[in-house]
């Protein structure tokens, strides 16, 4: 398409001289604007990408994916519903859960709210994010009626380690007649855990499911909930629908994780929709500046192409020399913000830190953003996209000032000269 007569004009053309410097510079200015939107684009998008990736494994990894929560009365003759659950396709695990809210406090004073599991210990083990994240203790020791593990956030707060004693403090209390007297039971920590999920950290208390139910007054034949793991959380309609289909137990309802966190999911796909379209807006503006720099050059070499047209040159050859002007900027740009975009996400940790360290400022605080880490989740398609929309505008950006170059009359620009 580009011979090599055109491609010589045109890197003559692109390498600045005395007199041709500005627009060379505004050409250079371009290559940068969209180098640095191509890679914005590309940065902001997968960081986009892991932070829903990972809010959504850490909160489907903690909850589960679908629960089955008691209606009124807890769920009796759970063990029966779970093993019918976990026969169904597509259903990774289904797990007996006690909850409840609770005071928690520590030996050396404090106190704040939280959330108490009761799991049984082959069910915690199974939760990965809890059992493969254990900083210190472990879990052999999750068993008995004063066992319990705890988050590193909430240990912190509460000053207390393996050994200590947490107490809890139902807001349930038992009436006597002296009046209503709160249910108070002391446990000994055995394993501390960092999901790096803050509100986990700072808030979930597990409890073998025997101490759960002995504390919340639940009955050893029922749970207040079921949690199933299914094996593709973007296909847990049809197993929610499955387990409707059979389920016979006592009065529940069954909500699966696109119905209790459907708002958070939407709001974080509705603002990395927005970003898109805002940081596509820098490539535009790149691209305006190829075009206002191409339209200089074509000003500035209007008697060159004169020239080239007078020796037999056609307008379909000048036309592709400034085509090729301006789609070199393109393409550079591209390639540099791809090239810088990839290298930023990979390592994104090492450069926040070494940023915060700079700066001595917190720039991804976990109790705001929910995650202890700054999460870049590169998805290739993605990638592929923007480089063929930078592309594209690029190429459209050159072919009105190429037009306009190919138009002009040979006759007319050396009348003038």
């Amino acid at each position: 398409m580009f011979g090599p007569f055109e491609r010589a004009v045109a890197a003559r053309y692109l390498r600045s001289r005395r007199g041709e410097r500005f627009v060379s510079v505004i050409a250079g200015f371009s290559l940068v604007g969209i180098a640095l939107g191509v890679a914005t684009l590309i940065i902001v998008m997968s960081v986009m990408n892991g932070f829903r990736q990972e809010l959504l494994g850490r909160i489907l990894g903690l909850n589960g994916h679908l629960g089955i929560y008691a209606a009124g009365a807890p769920l009796t003759g759970f063990d029966e519903i779970v093993a019918r659950v976990r026969g169904l396709p597509g259903v990774v695990n289904a797990m007996p859960v006690v909850e409840g809210q609770a005071l928690l406090t520590g030996e050396r004073g404090g106190a704040m709210g939280g959330i108490v599991r009761g799991m049984r210990q082959a069910d915690l083990r199974s939760l990965g994010v809890v059992s493969d994240h254990i900083r210190a203790g472990t879990l052999d020791d999750f068993q008995g009626e004063d066992a319990v593990a705890i988050g590193v956030g909430l240990a912190q707060r509460l000053g207390i380690g393996i050994g200590g004693k947490l107490t809890l403090v139902s807001p349930q209390g038992q009436a006597t007649v002296l009046g209503t007297v709160p249910r108070i039971r002391t446990y000994n920590v055995v394993a501390v855990f960092q999901v790096g999920f803050n509100e986990a950290d700072t808030s979930f208390v597990y409890l073998p499911l025997e101490s759960a139910q002995l504390f919340f007054r639940v009955p050893q034949e029922a749970v207040t909930q079921i949690e199933v793991m299914v094996s593709d959380p973007d296909e847990v309609g049809a197993v929610n629908q499955e387990i409707r289909s059979i389920y016979s137990g006592p009065p529940a309802r069954i909500v699966d994780w696109t119905q209790s966190n459907n708002s958070l999911f939407a709001a974080v796909q509705v603002e990395r929709n927005v970003m898109f379209l805002i940081l596509t807006l820098i490539i535009v503006v790149a691209a305006f500046n190829v075009i206002s720099s191409l339209i200089m050059m074509v000003k500035d070499k209007t008697r060159d192409i004169a020239v080239l047209r007078t020796i037999g040159a056609s307008s379909g050859a000048v036309m592709r020399i400034f085509l090729m002007c301006g789609a070199s900027v393109g393409v550079a740009g591209t390639v540099a913000g791809t090239v810088l975009g990839i290298v930023f996400c990979l390592n994104i940790e090492t450069i926040r830190h070494w940023l915060e360290g700079l700066t001595g400022t917190n720039l991804f605080n976990p109790e705001i953003y929910f995650l202890s880490q700054l999460p870049a989740v590169l998805q290739w398609h993605e990638v592929t996209q923007v480089i063929v929309m930078a592309l594209a505008l690029s190429l459209l950006a050159t072919l009105y000032p190429s037009w306009r170059a190919a138009r002009t009359d040979p006759v007319e620009a050396l009348r003038h000269e």
